[in-house]
């Protein structure tokens, strides 16, 4: 039985180690993904030094039953082990576990590095189509491409789209390796769509290389994400009154409840933990109208205390605006174009009826997760839904799913053989972003996988995956 893993990142390093540890002889498995970041994703494996994790490290583990395997890897003291490290470092960490896993696994394991552009279904088997030009047939595929590309900004004119004062993706490389940070000039007015955790680490990048210029940050809200203490706040038990509310289906509900609790509780932090829990079974048991209200008017405020910034970073960006180096408002960018000698833009301010025109030197996109399968530009995303092999969640929360992970096709029948891990699940558990719940999440698919073999004839006969100068492969 050969089971494909398409994504390299964290999710599916993780999905590939669990299942090399367990799998018998006879089952190949396969690690599909792009030759940069391979086995550490874009967000650990491009990441910048400045770049720190959101969570402490002794939390960071990427084994369900062992969550402080990552400060155990480093041999962190006691200490060190509430500090939030480089993402760089959490990178290495994957890749050396992904490797070592590959080693000792029972089961033959190739790791390709190359990008999948297509994934066609053959009988009862899957062709997976590289960019290469090669291909090779599968028994089961998982869809572990983590979050898509960025969309386009709403409003930015054709001119300014291929302009470089417009920064699509902070992060994106030219030739030379250098991220599109780099060539912003020193004294630019830079303007920034997006407050969240994607526009930090755009702003401290830009402050590292010694950026003066005026930073402004402008979403619908208006808020940035809140800070981790700098010692952790004390668990607690949620009480029966929220407990009910979870179990109610109703937003307005909980939120009333959660109300209730708040000044009560030591610190807030510990209410948030303390839901998570009970967070993807809360989403399941909602209707579509109660996620639709949940996502219209509560979800901005969620994302801001459930993922939180460093607090190094959290106060560097505090002092920022005490020295009106770094502005955030609240407002909607409604035009952005090319000028003759700047960039300018049409903004509408949060709970204002007018607009504001106003130029910038640059612009850019900085509005981080992106999940919406149905718009998206992502190759493969984009070729299996147009074949009607994937269905997009109604809310842009990923990809439809049976509670096995099993995607839905357009008509709404479950594919047999082709699964999806990652951010890509949110539509079905909303909670899934994180280390904690995707180890989880990869430790039940890998037993899922494996709980019922098959094995196509097809892929007996063709053999062994196409010979590539990126494929490496371990083979018992």
């Amino acid at each position: 039985m050969r089971i494909t893993i398409i994504g390299a990142g964290f999710t599916g390093s993780v999905l590939a180690t669990e299942l090399a540890r367990v799998a018998p002889t006879g089952v190949d498995l396969c690690l599909v993904g792009n030759a940069d970041g391979f086995g550490r994703g874009v967000a650990y494996g491009e990441a910048r030094p400045e770049h720190l994790l959101n969570v402490r490290a002794r939390e960071m583990g990427a084994t369900v039953d062992q969550p402080a395997e990552f400060a155990r890897w480093l041999n962190l003291t006691r200490r060190a082990e509430d500090s939030f490290l480089p993402r760089l470092v959490y990178g290495e960490y994957l890749y050396s576990r992904l490797q070592s896993a590959a080693q000792v696994s029972l089961a033959g394991f190739s790791q390709v590095q190359q990008e999948a552009v297509a994934v066609e279904r053959e009988g009862d088997a899957f062709r997976v189509l590289l960019a290469d030009g090669t291909d090779f047939l599968t028994d089961r595929v998982v869809l572990a491409v983590g979050t898509l590309p960025p969309q386009r900004l709403q409003g930015v004119g054709p001119r300014l789209l291929v302009d470089p004062a417009y920064i699509a993706w902070p992060w994106q490389k030219n030739l030379r390796g250098e991220d599109a940070l780099a060539r912003v000039p020193t004294q630019a007015r830079v303007l920034i769509v997006g407050t969240g955790l994607t526009m930090a680490d755009t702003v401290v990048t830009l402050v590292r290389r010694g950026h003066q210029g005026p930073i402004t940050a402008i979403s619908r809200h208006g808020l940035l994400p809140r800070p981790h203490l700098a010692e952790p706040s004390p668990a607690i038990a949620l009480p029966p009154t929220v407990l009910h509310a979870l179990n109610s289906g109703d937003v307005r509900l909980l939120l009333r409840a959660l109300r209730s609790l708040a000044p009560i509780v030591p610190d807030w932090r510990s209410l948030v933990d303390a839901l998570r829990p009970f967070l993807q079974g809360y989403w399941q048991s909602l209707s579509q109208v109660q996620r639709g209200r949940f996502l219209r008017h509560l979800r901005a405020y969620w994302e801001v205390v459930r993922h939180r910034l460093a607090p190094s970073l959290h106060e560097e960006l505090e002092q920022l605006r005490s020295e009106g180096r770094l502005a955030i408002r609240a407002g909607r960018l409604l035009r952005a174009s090319r000028g003759h000698e700047a960039v300018e833009v049409v903004i509408r301010e949060r709970g204002q009826s007018h607009a504001l025109a106003e130029q910038y030197d640059v612009l850019v996109r900085a509005t981080g997760l992106d999940t919406d399968a149905e718009r998206t530009s992502h190759p493969l995303v984009g070729q299996l839904r147009d074949a009607g092999i994937i269905s997009a969640d109604p809310f842009g929360l990923g990809l439809r799913t049976t509670a096995q992970f099993e995607v839905l096709d357009r008509k709404g029948a479950a594919v047999r053989g082709l699964y999806c891990i990652g951010p890509l699940l949110r539509g079905r558990l909303w909670e899934i972003t994180a280390v904690p719940e995707l180890r989880v999440a990869a430790r039940d698919l890998a037993q899922q996988l494996l709980r019922a073999p098959s094995h196509s004839a097809r892929v007996a006969r063709e053999g062994g995956l196409p010979r590539t100068a990126r494929t490496m492969r371990a083979a018992h």
